[in-house]
């Protein structure tokens, strides 16, 4: 049986959560999805290895299991985190594209997503608390990265085109000001690419559930458009080297700066 996630501690004030690049469908449920599901189109294709090795003693916590399952970035109660707009739910029906993603009359009942929450949503979400308890108990603060990327196109989500950097922090609610603005600093100095601030992506439940600035504990989403690592955003979801290697650079700038500002918050508190 494959476990719900795996996890890497580190000594760094900066936990990298990794809620949707896992691909393990269960074989019961993996019956239940139609063609256009097994595409599984919707992961966030490569973002473990984007970011493997960007920050030394970073903690990282990564979802095996395929957002189709159960999105580990959505509420477990339910509650859509744009109302009014176009998204997908805890358990989702459709594909980005607004796509049925499950064979009909097998689509997921009540009871499935109460299943699929203690199996699969529930044990993630206790690793990421346990280790932002155990990361803040080592500096009195800790800093959730919550790690996404989606096509830069996708009419039934957005108009036109994503900005290739999306930072998310539910309108400067879930970190500190200094947090939020060493990330939007990092982003604008990188040459050739574009960025927004709480555009379209305003962080998921990940970052508004966990972002307490108060507490200490502070969260910021990054949404990458996919254009900006990949070959094409179409299957095979190939994973280009080049561009990758050049958006390493940027990314390692911003998590170093998240870093050295978490740090200097500490000694603050101290």
């Amino acid at each position: 049986m494959t476990a719900p996630f795996e996890l890497r501690k580190g000594t760094s004030p900066i936990i990298l959560g990794l809620p949707h690049t896992g691909t393990h469908v269960p074989a019961d449920i993996h019956a239940r999805l139609n063609d256009n599901g097994r595409l599984l189109a919707d992961t966030d294709w490569h973002i473990e290895r984007l970011y493997d090795g960007l920050l030394p003693d970073v903690t990282v916590v990564r979802a095996t299991f395929h957002r189709y399952v159960i999105d580990a970035n959505r509420d477990p109660a339910g509650v859509s985190l744009y109302p009014g707009q176009n998204t997908t739910g805890l358990v989702p029906l459709t594909d980005f594209d607004g796509a049925p993603i499950w064979k009909a009359g097998a689509e997921p009942t009540e009871s499935d997503v109460a299943v699929r929450l203690a199996a699969f949503h529930a044990p993630y979400h206790a690793a990421l608390a346990a280790e932002v308890a155990r990361v803040k108990a080592i500096h009195g603060v800790a800093v959730v990265y919550d790690c996404h990327s989606i096509r830069s196109q996708i009419p039934f989500l957005f108009e036109g085109r994503l900005p290739d950097f999306n930072i998310g922090t539910n309108g400067g609610q879930t970190c500190d000001p200094a947090l939020e603005a060493d990330a939007l600093a990092a982003v604008a100095a990188a040459e050739g690419y574009s960025h927004v601030l709480n555009g379209r992506f305003k962080g998921g439940w990940t970052t508004r559930h966990y972002g307490q600035p108060e507490t200490g504990v502070h969260a910021i989403q990054m949404e990458l458009a996919q254009a900006t690592h990949l070959v094409t955003e179409a299957p095979l979801f190939a994973y280009d080297t080049t561009k990758a290697a050049r958006l390493r650079g940027t990314l390692q700038t911003l998590l170093k700066r998240l870093e050295d500002t978490a740090l200097r918050l500490c000694s603050a508190k101290g």
